[in-house]
């Protein structure tokens, strides 16, 4: 059969995304027995105690199909954003709901803005609608440059995607850029407000919460995959006028989120403990990696996440570190395939895991250097 005969020219050209090495992987490949991922942003704290209860007891009536309407979840969700129910729709993780964006709201040969260097999520999802991206580079400083995106906007473009604070960079748009760049997009163009990262960049200064400043055309995403710690339960939700958010609930999928997902979501957000002591340690362990590199003449940028993004001289010198940094058993995310190939994004790890990156990164990245 051949194959490429019977799919669609975007389906055969697109590249699928390409997750970070698991634990397992690079024990098994390099026999060691201390591993620090610190690839994937994830929560190294792991998630809230309360979770573990929750999801046993949600385990008793496994046999049943989950609420599709996630209405414990949901109505707990709009309570603590001050929104109506009818503003919120959960699905499977904030991928899930650039999904369900792309199947909901492109016609054909309509468009999409946003930068060259974000969330690979969104470039995969609108490549299996379809749909054309026009991709605009980030600026000198690595952030989201509103002035071109404006720019970039024609009578085909049916959504504006960011995220903010972006991944993999860790920047953000303050309160002025992002206000222009809600002002200044029509309103018959969608703004996706990526805010997977939401909780580590609440409490900086100028930054602004796309709820704060809202248009009926903005779409605001948030997980729990992040600071929440639930990344495995693969759960997220978005905010929006009503009438989108009914739009977008007939295209999701019907039983999504499953049933434990819905009840470790409803525990974790119950934890306003648990998710400060997460925030505590990722803002710890941004300024003692700072100082690290500082003290080594590491160029990164600062970043409101819960990674940095550390840049080399080269590409090569991208992939000498990381592979040599692999070898040590600490698995760090090479991001070649955001627009970035001499940029390496490093998670904030426990104080263990912190201390492992520091031993090892002085032993590789002198190595590196001097040669």
């Amino acid at each position: 059969m051949n194959i490429k005969a019977i799919l669609p020219e975007n389906i055969r050209d697109l590249k699928p995304y390409v997750a970070g090495k698991t634990i397992d992987e690079v024990k098994n490949q390099y026999q060691l027995n201390t591993i620090s991922k610190l690839a994937s942003n994830e929560n190294r704290l792991g998630c809230s105690p309360l979770v573990k209860d929750a999801v046993l007891e949600a385990l008793k009536q496994i046999q049943d199909y989950p609420d599709p309407l996630a209405g414990k979840l949901r109505k707990a969700l709009a309570k603590r954003n001050g929104v109506d129910d009818s503003e919120v729709l959960l699905a499977a993780g904030s991928e899930s709901i650039i999904s369900i964006l792309c199947r909901t709201f492109f016609k054909n040969d309509e468009n999409a803005v946003t930068a060259n260097a974000t969330f690979v999520g969104f470039f995969v999802q609108a490549g299996v609608r379809g749909v054309r991206l026009k991709k605009v580079p980030v600026t000198e400083s690595y952030k989201f440059d509103t002035d071109a995106i404006l720019q970039a906007i024609d009578d085909q473009t049916k959504m504006v995607y960011i995220a903010n604070p972006n991944n993999p960079t860790g920047t953000y748009l303050n309160r002025d850029e992002y206000r222009k760049l809600v002002d200044g997009i029509p309103e018959n163009v969608l703004l996706i407000a990526d805010e997977a990262y939401y909780e580590y960049a609440k409490d900086t200064d100028d930054y602004l919460p796309a709820l704060e400043h809202r248009r009926d055309n903005v779409i605001i995403l948030r997980t729990f995959s992040k600071a929440y710690g639930l990344a495995g339960f693969r759960i997220g939700y978005a905010i929006a006028h009503p009438d989108l958010i009914r739009e977008m609930m007939k295209t999701k999928l019907t039983f999504e989120p499953t049933a434990p997902a819905q009840a470790a979501a409803l525990a974790a957000l119950g934890d306003d403990d648990f998710l400060e002591k997460s925030l505590d340690l990722v803002k710890k362990g941004r300024d003692q990696l700072y100082t690290l590199f500082d003290d080594n003449g590491v160029t990164y940028e600062a970043s409101i996440s819960n990674s940095v993004m550390m840049i080399l001289d080269s590409e090569k010198e991208a992939i000498d570190f990381t592979q040599g940094m692999l070898e040590k058993g600490v698995i760090l995310r090479r991001i070649n395939a955001f627009g970035l190939p001499e940029c390496v994004r490093i998670t904030i790890g426990t104080p263990a895991e912190m201390e492992h990156f520091k031993e090892s990164f002085k032993q590789v990245y002198g190595s590196i250097r001097n040669h």
